[in-house]
């Protein structure tokens, strides 16, 4: 919430309580609250911070993209930086619709103290900024906080996060498929539980119809997140662009792990340099791995 909505906000709600209509000004900033497809900035995001083996810490970010539907390349630089240290620290450079979180991290020494790590985005002519310091109720605690998906049962907190290896990728072309092939080896936990049938009633999810006219630049349907999907029992690996100019198809977006290994294909509208990312995931903890993909121009 911008400073200008505080403001605004504030006097509308003062006068709702005595009783008087709103100004106008107010019911169109309401109103206008819109969803859009493109257009729009991203907003990284802190999410907190973790100690690390070394005594260091491990400072967490995401970031939400406010498109529906726009993806936006934003190359390290004075446009996409962390700093102290940076520009580069291993942040995306691509960057999905929506809500992605704890994407990546960034390590600082012990003796950080009170001192920020600062991720800045310009985006669509906007710039925003997440600001990371060592608050101590910000703490993320591995034995029972986010990366456990919230369970303290004695199996999540047993459970260990799957490895991941990644097969390189030689050259391709613009519209020609490539194979991307993960080796996962995970311990079983946690253990495969039965699919849950929705109640009686619940099997079709309501449809709201009618309404009024919504703007031009609004999604008329939102596409389903990446990776989501029937649900999976069992390690997985989802791929996504971590780093180049364009989206890539990957079929499937989720793969489950067979023996071992798990293969999806990759088809790329875009010549230039990417780095893929592939995410090993046994439903609580997960572990990633990039590799470095060129694509060339159509033959």
């Amino acid at each position: 919430m911008t400073i200008d909505m505080r403001r605004l906000m504030v006097p509308a709600a003062l006068i709702v309580l005595l009783g008087v209509a709103p100004p106008s000004s107010a019911q169109t900033e309401i109103q206008n609250d819109f969803k859009y497809n493109s257009g729009q900035d991203v907003q990284p995001v802190f999410e907190g911070w973790s100690k690390s083996a070394d005594g260091g810490f491990l400072m967490h970010f995401g970031y939400l993209n406010r498109n529906w539907a726009e993806q936006l390349y934003v190359p390290v630089g004075p446009d996409n930086s962390v700093e102290p240290g940076g520009p580069d620290r291993g942040q995306p450079t691509f960057f999905y619709t929506r809500t992605n979180r704890n994407l990546f991290t960034v390590a600082v020494p012990k003796d950080f103290g009170k001192k920020e790590v600062v991720w800045t985005i310009v985006a669509n002519g906007k710039t925003q900024r997440a600001y990371g310091w060592l608050q101590p109720e910000w703490e993320i605690d591995p034995a029972g906080g986010a990366s456990l998906g919230g369970q303290q049962n004695d199996e999540a907190r047993r459970n260990k996060a799957p490895t991941i290896t990644v097969a390189n990728v030689a050259p391709i072309a613009v519209g020609a498929t490539a194979t991307l092939t993960a080796t996962v080896t995970d311990d079983g936990l946690p253990k495969p539980t039965p699919e849950k049938k929705a109640a009686v009633g619940q099997e079709t999810p309501a449809i709201l119809q009618g309404g009024v006219d919504a703007p031009v630049n609004v999604p008329s349907v939102a596409a389903p997140p990446r990776g989501q999907g029937p649900r999976i029992q069992g390690p997985s690996v989802i791929w996504s662009v971590w780093r180049g100019p364009a989206a890539a198809v990957f079929e499937p977006g989720t793969s489950v792990v067979k023996d071992g290994s798990a293969q999806t294909s990759a088809v790329f509208s875009k010549p230039g340099d990417y780095v893929l990312r592939a995410r090993a995931t046994d439903r609580l903890l997960t572990t990633d791995r990039e590799v470095k993909v060129t694509v060339t121009a159509a033959r």
